[in-house]
């Protein structure tokens, strides 16, 4: 005679009319915050740095390394990793190595602000190597070469953390990235010093300056004050209103006309006719050569030989002082700044 089937002991293997149960649930201790998700941004506006002379003083300032690259957002997400530009485009795909780095990350989500950067053979940040690893303006190359430097964490496994001290936040991400590590992602290291005797150091290395934040500050996007940038050389973003022609210098280019903001106009600020080389001069004129306009943007006095073109380009631009003309002195090109890239172009004040 068959025997009638075993009961199993396992609730959900019962007979499909029993009623299944589960363990009571313990009820929860008032004392006990609850600790609610916070909705992942889709963006948000990075913090940047004001311009100051000289460093601040005080123990409420910490500072780092001023890094010459791009600035991006990296996002960690339940989808996989969108890297954003300031200006919230998706570059995701020019930088595979930093994208392989973020998936490494022991976090669930994220949001990482930092630099991406290439740097040269003594570890400095170097902005034309970046603009070439990316095939400069518009190109549309793989950075092998670029790694993330990380300097700050907006977003942490599932929760909105912009309204914690600078301090804190600066403690999580030191978990997710510990200093002293090589990958593609690296840290942004504050470093403990008197502000006056760091950006001497920083100059002295090469370096383009030092940044400082206050460490009681939650992250507030825009220039409010928060973070300082203190610079070696002063370097801004120009935009080019023309050049003048050379039949002796690399691609004809003898000079760029340059000019910055005032209110809404434009105010011709002076030229620039140093820093190409073969590779730079020749990207320079083949985007120049598409924007050639008749009359010039402004006023530029006269100029023999000059090409004027459509204010659309935007320079990274090195310089010493001003003249008291109000134009650029010893002025050497950088590189051009990416349209994605956002980058603000210099107002006179």
């Amino acid at each position: 005679m068959t025997k009638p089937p075993r009961k199993s002991s396992k609730p959900l293997l019962r007979e499909s009319d029993a009623p299944v149960r589960g363990q009571p649930r313990r009820r929860r201790d008032p004392a006990q915050p609850n600790l609610l998700l916070d909705p992942m941004p889709a963006r948000i506006e990075p913090c940047l740095a004001l311009l100051r002379a000289k460093p601040p003083r005080g123990d409420n300032w910490v500072y780092e390394i001023k890094w010459d690259g791009y600035r991006l957002a990296v996002h960690i997400e339940p989808t996989g990793i969108r890297i954003l530009t300031r200006g919230g485009h998706d570059w995701t795909h020019r930088f595979p190595a930093i994208k392989v780095a973020a998936m490494w990350l022991p976090v669930g989500t994220a949001i990482l602000d930092g630099e991406a950067v290439v740097l040269d053979e003594q570890g400095r940040s170097d902005f034309g190597l970046l603009q070439q690893s990316l095939g400069g303006r518009g190109g549309k190359k793989m950075s092998s070469d670029a790694i993330f430097m990380a300097f700050d964490l907006l977003y942490f496994d599932g929760h909105d953390v912009r309204k914690s001290e600078l301090d804190v936040r600066r403690h999580l991400l030191e978990d997710l990235v510990p200093a002293g590590e090589q990958g593609d992602i690296r840290l942004s290291e504050e470093i403990e010093a008197d502000g006056g005797q760091l950006l001497a150091s920083a100059c002295e290395h090469g370096l383009e300056g030092i940044i400082a934040k206050r460490r009681d500050a939650p992250y507030r996007s825009g220039r409010l004050g928060d973070w300082l940038k203190i610079k070696c050389i002063q370097s801004d973003s120009f935009v080019i209103v023309g050049y003048e022609r050379s039949t002796v210098a690399r691609a004809g280019i003898g000079r760029l006309l340059l000019a910055a903001r005032k209110g809404k106009k434009l105010v011709y600020v002076g030229g620039v006719g140093t820093g190409f080389n073969e590779r730079s001069a020749a990207e320079l004129r083949e985007q120049m050569d598409k924007l050639i306009i008749g009359k010039p943007a402004v006023d530029t006095g006269r100029k023999r030989n000059a090409v004027f073109v459509n204010p659309k380009l935007v320079a990274e631009i090195e310089y010493r002082a001003w003249t008291h003309d109000g134009k650029l002195r010893h002025a050497s090109y950088k590189g051009l700044r990416e349209e994605q890239d956002n980058a603000a172009v210099y107002e006179l004040k």
